[in-house]
């Protein structure tokens, strides 16, 4: 007896069910990240074609990873200013050593499920930190603009820009380098007035491909960007770069590295999750898979990866359902990168420097500092001084400076307290403290109680209290001795009563 069997094929539709909408979605990404993978590359002093490869790593990598499902990864342009001082202070083959350092520490505190913690950094810092690398980058992408070299500095940048322009004044190519930025810029915030049809190609692309066809009709005399061959661009770190890692300066920049790339890859993503019904991203995976492409990246000395919000946006409005969009567009930019690499010889700098200039312009949060400084001046003065401390030190310090002013800042509101002198004019005399008592408090705490008279009674009752922390309950005791000592009797000191007793651990059945 014969049994035939029957094999039923699913047609791809049934198995991937939203292919359409993810191919769809993964052109327009990819339309999206080609300029910003080139202009990213170039403004961070490494061949352009270091951003394709982080980007197709992003796509490709990370991409096929578990985490957020609709984020798409690749060079960004908040890593830009710590990429190129990274560069210009240990040269291109450490910051392949350094990216590998640092993906593999966000492997390692994925792993240890620390991914979810990072959503306890002040808001206030991260804004503060992105502002602090918009106005570096507006700054520094203002001169190749105009056709000049950019100082090294965070200050130097823009207290050379006086100097900049009015060198740029008299000279013929420079001013002409400059209205080619400015026309891509215009491009950029007008595009959004166009027809639909128009609309359709994501606004970079258009107003790079605009400013090729300008500078190519009209033979203008503009910076191109230098094409090396992707192969040739490629070059993993030698055993010498990675002994570089044991300096003091080199670990500190993969700590920033590290912390800063997964600040904002994990920012993103909430901000993602937002703008879709879809799974929600898992923050401990997510970190393992922006870790796995920075490892990739860094064994191939290109650019370090985060998250974009620019790009994952795009991903979500273009109506992409599922991870299979992200990894296609990484597919997309292989194809370019392998298939057109001569294309990237006909891109005017001054039109990336364009769109950087418009994505800097983006990180600075103009109304959210106003309306902080009307509801919160506390946040606001977190995000300036992180801004500007980024500005005139250097992105590490900046970004620690800022944490640590938030630190403060939350200590400060936590430490509400409250002092009532209960004083009849003769008898004993009652001071209660009640709130939280820290040493954050104690100048005003001192001050009131050193006042109270030393002819009568005093009682210092302190079962108001939430928190006494050693160092306020130090200054108290002495108080109390002096005053003691001083005064007619000792000062009664009613203490504090404990607001809970401990809670049982579960016994096991």
């Amino acid at each position: 007896m014969t049994s035939d069997r029957t094999s039923i094929s699913h047609p791809p539709s049934a198995r991937f069910p939203h292919l359409r909408q993810d191919f769809a979605a993964s052109l327009v990404v990819f339309l999206v990240a080609l300029p910003l993978c080139v202009g990213v590359a170039v403004a961070s002093g490494v061949p352009a074609e270091l951003g394709l490869v982080t980007g197709i790593v992003g796509g490709i990598v990370t991409g096929l990873m578990r985490g957020s499902s609709l984020q798409v990864s690749g060079p960004a342009a908040g890593m830009t200013v710590l990429v190129f001082e990274a560069v210009q202070a240990y040269g291109l083959p450490v910051l392949g050593a350094i990216v590998l350092a640092a993906g593999l520490l966000q492997v390692g505190m994925g792993v240890l499920r620390l991914g979810r913690y990072f959503r306890a950094i002040s808001v206030s810092v991260v804004e503060g930190m992105l502002a602090g690398i918009g106005l570096i980058l507006i700054a520094g992408q203002l001169y190749p603009a105009l056709a000049a070299k950019a100082p090294d500095s965070g200050l130097g940048k823009i207290a050379g820009l006086p100097g900049a322009f009015w060198d740029a004044a008299g000279e013929g190519p420079a001013l002409i380098s400059l209205a080619v930025c400015a026309g891509t810029v215009a491009v950029l915030l007008l595009w959004k007035h166009t027809p639909a049809r128009l609309r359709a190609v994501p606004a970079p692309l258009a107003a790079v491909g605009l400013a090729m066809l300008a500078v190519f009709a009209l033979d203008l005399p503009v910076a191109t960007v230098e094409v090396k061959g992707l192969l040739g661009s490629v070059q993993p770190p030698p055993l010498s770069a990675l002994g570089e890692l044991a300096g003091v300066g080199v670990l500190g920049t993969v700590l920033a590295f590290t912390l800063i790339a997964s600040a904002e890859s994990l920012f993103s993503a909430a901000a993602v999750d937002r703008l879709h019904s879809g799974p929600r991203t898992r923050y401990d995976q997510e970190l393992i898979a922006q870790g796995a492409g920075n490892t990739v990246c860094g064994l191939l000395g290109a650019l370090p990866m985060t998250a974009v919000i620019v790009r994952s946006a795009a991903n979500v409005q273009a109506g992409a359902r599922t991870k299979a969009s992200r990894v296609l567009h990484g597919v997309w930019l292989l194809l370019f990168a392998a298939l057109l690499p001569g294309v990237l010889a006909y891109i005017p700098v001054p039109a990336l420097a364009g769109v950087l200039i418009y994505s800097g312009a983006k990180l600075v949060p103009v109304r959210t500092l106003a309306v902080l400084w009307r509801e919160h001046r506390g946040e606001a003065l977190v995000l300036s001084v992180t801004a500007l401390s980024i500005v005139a030190v250097s992105m590490f310090e900046g970004v620690l400076i800022g944490l640590a002013l938030a630190v403060v800042k939350t200590a400060w509101e936590a430490s509400h307290i409250r002092l009532e002198i209960v004083d009849k004019g003769a008898g004993p005399v009652t001071a209660y403290l009640s709130g939280n008592a820290t040493f954050l408090r104690l100048p005003k705490i001192l001050d009131s109680l050193e006042s109270l008279p030393q002819d009568r009674p005093v009682s210092l009752d302190l079962t108001g209290l939430h928190h006494l922390d050693h160092a306020c309950r130090t200054a108290l005791e002495n108080w109390a001795e002096r005053h003691s000592a001083a005064g007619t009797e000792p000062v009664r000191v009613t203490e504090p009563v404990r607001l809970a007793e401990p809670v049982a651990k579960p016994s096991r059945v």
